[in-house]
């Protein structure tokens, strides 16, 4: 059997154990117990094998390796950023129950979403023999999850799926459509016509296809109300602060909620410049509950979303997955609390 010509699996897509069994012709558990130097495999098949592995240019998972024979005792964390609230917090998460059971953590930071860039990072944590959690909230960390290679043990923090996700997916995620709901539905409740959106970026070709919009959306529309076209902002004060300059200038504007409470802080710092009172004139609502929002003046209406419980559930799925190869379901962490503080109040009269 020639294996000469054979193209190398799709652009993007590490080659598998899976591909390896299809060009030799032989099982995967056949490709397995060559791979692991097993004696029971016959030369000729063993030749097969070791062929179509130089052919693929496969790659053995040195976690998945590690798991096998019980010396995995590292996370690496793949995360585009350290700084952002809900990421830190992930992270804060997953240190803490992982110094628990005695496992080191590293982090890989994804510098870009170059799919180069992403699949380089990615092999690199594979290669180290760690199990892996994917902070998968923006397009680096949905291409980082793309490009883990099968049978990496591995978990992912992701956005709330639309939907139903694949069984077996190992995910986990906070229900942020639930979370947009009830503090735009806060919003209505105090007597504002609709609510204006600033929107976080989405990690789909969608601008402003994100759960937190889906949430937001769906309560305007339970209510009656107008749904005026979300203002996709970024994430830092600085693009609330730019964005909020423009939603000042408009006079009908009475009620914003923000994808994230750093958003809100430099929507807090345009209105006041603009001369715009905050609950009085305008009610502004954040999202999160980062460690800032209390103390500020006036203290920001929130949303309480437990990431650090969903770092701890992300090592904790991953524990049990690479020390009692438990199977992993995808679910929710935590239910959203909202948090009713100072920067929000009864619409102004006409």
């Amino acid at each position: 059997m020639s294996l000469t010509g054979r193209a190398r699996t799709p652009s993007g897509r590490p080659p598998s154990i899976r591909d390896v069994a299809g060009v030799a012709g032989v099982s995967h558990q056949t490709v397995s117990r060559v791979i692991n130097g097993h004696p029971s495999v016959r030369p000729a098949t063993r030749e097969r094998v070791e062929a179509a592995i130089a052919e693929l240019g496969f790659r053995r998972s040195a976690a998945a390796h590690a798991l096998a024979v019980g010396r995995v005792r590292g996370v690496t964390v793949l995360t585009s950023n350290t700084t952002h609230h809900g990421y830190a917090a992930v992270l804060q998460g997953v240190e803490e129950a992982a110094r628990g059971a005695s496992f080191t953590v590293g982090v890989s930071v994804l510098e870009s979403d170059e799919p180069a860039v992403v699949r380089d990072a990615v092999r690199r944590a594979a290669d180290s023999g760690s199990g892996l959690v994917v902070i998968a909230y923006d397009r680096p960390g949905v291409r980082a999850l793309e490009a883990v290679p099968e049978g990496t043990p591995m978990v992912a923090v992701v956005e709330t799926p639309d939907g139903s996700p694949p069984a077996g997916s190992p995910w986990v995620w906070t229900d942020d459509r639930a979370a947009a709901h009830a503090v735009t539905r806060h919003l209505l409740d105090l007597g504002h016509a609709t609510v204006r959106h600033l929107a976080l970026p989405s990690t789909t070709a969608t601008p402003d296809a994100t759960a937190r919009v889906a949430g937001w959306r769906e309560a305007l529309r339970r209510a009656g109300a107008p749904a005026p076209e979300p203002v996709v902002a970024g994430w830092t004060p600085a693009d609330g602060y730019a964005a909020g300059q423009r939603l000042a200038r408009d006079p009908e504007l009475t009620a914003v909620l923000c994808g994230n409470d750093d958003l809100a802080l430099g929507v807090l710092r345009a209105l006041r410049e603009a001369g715009r009172r905050v609950p009085e004139d305008v009610s502004v609502a954040g999202f999160d509950d980062a460690p800032h929002s209390a103390f500020l003046s006036p203290s920001l209406t929130t949303v309480r979303l437990d990431f650090a419980g969903v770092g701890r559930a992300a090592f904790a799925l991953l524990h049990g997955l690479m020390e009692q190869g438990e199977p992993v379901a995808p679910h929710p962490v935590a239910e959203p609390v909202l948090i009713a503080r100072e920067s929000t109040g009864p619409a102004p009269r006409a």
